[in-house]
C-alpha cells in the first residue's frame, strides 16, 4: 500500500459532464476523498453549499488567495474557482486518495504546484455535442454559450498537459476508464519502490 494517497485531477471544458461523471464514480468508489471546490458563481437550482461547492463572495475568495489558502484558483467567465489547500495535503498525508473535479485553468496550477498528481482530461464526443449539453442546461444566455465554446476550443488545445484522456460519450464507460486509471496508478513501480526496498531491508537473511 502507498504511504501517501494519490491526487487525481479530472478536468475538461465546461459542459463536458465532469460533475455527472464524478458523481457516478463516487457512487461506485468508497476509497476516494472528494475535495469540494470553492466558487464565487451563483448557486444553481438544486445545488447545496458544502456539497457541490463552497460558495464565497469575491471579497472572501480574494482574502483566501492573499492568505495562500488555495492549492489552485482560476477566474472563469467572471467567477472564481479554487481548491482548499490544507484539506488536500492533509488527506494525502493520511494515505487516502483525493479526487479533484476542476476547470482547466485550475488544473494547470495544480500541475505546477503538485506535478506528481494524475491528470485526466474529460473530452466531449464533439463540439456540437458540447454545445448541446451547455444549451440544455437552460442557465446560459446565447452570449455565454458562445463564450464557453470559444473557451472550450482553447482548453482542448491544452490536452497535451494531461496524463490521460477519457471521452465522455457514455457516463458508465467513462467511469470504468477512470477506475482503470486509478488501479493502474496504484500499481506503478515508482509509487511502490520505497515500500518494496524497505521490505527487502527488513528481511533477516541470518534467520
Amino acid at each position: 500500500m502507498d504511504e501517501n494517497g494519490i491526487l487525481f485531477v479530472l478536468s475538461g471544458p465546461s459542459g463536458v459532464g465532469k460533475g455527472t461523471v464524478r458523481k457516478e464514480l463516487f457512487e461506485q468508489e468508497d476509497d476516494l476523498a472528494y475535495s469540494i471546490s470553492m466558487t464565487t458563481r451563483e448557486r444553481r437550482a438544486g445545488e447545496q453549499d458544502g456539497v457541490d461547492y463552497f460558495y464565497k463572495t469575491n471579497q472572501q475568495f480574494e482574502q483566501l488567495i492573499a492568505d495562500n489558502e488555495l492549492l489552485e484558483y482560476a477566474r472563469f467567465v467572471n467567477n472564481y474557482y479554487g481548491t482548499p489547500r490544507r484539506y488536500v495535503e492533509n488527506t494525502l498525508a493520511a494515505g487516502q486518495d483525493v479526487f479533484l473535479e476542476i476547470e482547466v485553468q485550475g488544473a494547470m496550477q495544480v500541475k505546477d504546484n503538485f506535478p506528481e498528481g494524475v491528470f485526466i482530461f474529460l473530452f466531449p464526443p464533439s463540439l456540437d455535442e458540447l454545445k448541446s449539453r451547455i444549451t440544455s442546461r437552460g442557465t446560459e444566455s446565447q452570449d455565454a454559450v458562445l463564450k464557453r465554446l470559444q473557451e472550450a476550443r482553447s482548453e482542448i488545445d491544452m490536452m497535451d498537459a494531461y496524463d490521460y484522456v477519457v471521452v465522455n460519450d457514455d457516463v458508465q464507460k467513462a467511469v470504468m476508464k477512470i477506475q482503470s486509471i486509478i488501479q493502474s496508478e496504484h500499481c506503478r513501480r515508482d509509487r511502490i519502490a520505497k515500500q518494496y526496498k524497505r521490505l527487502l531491508e527488513e528481511v533477516n537473511y541470518d534467520a
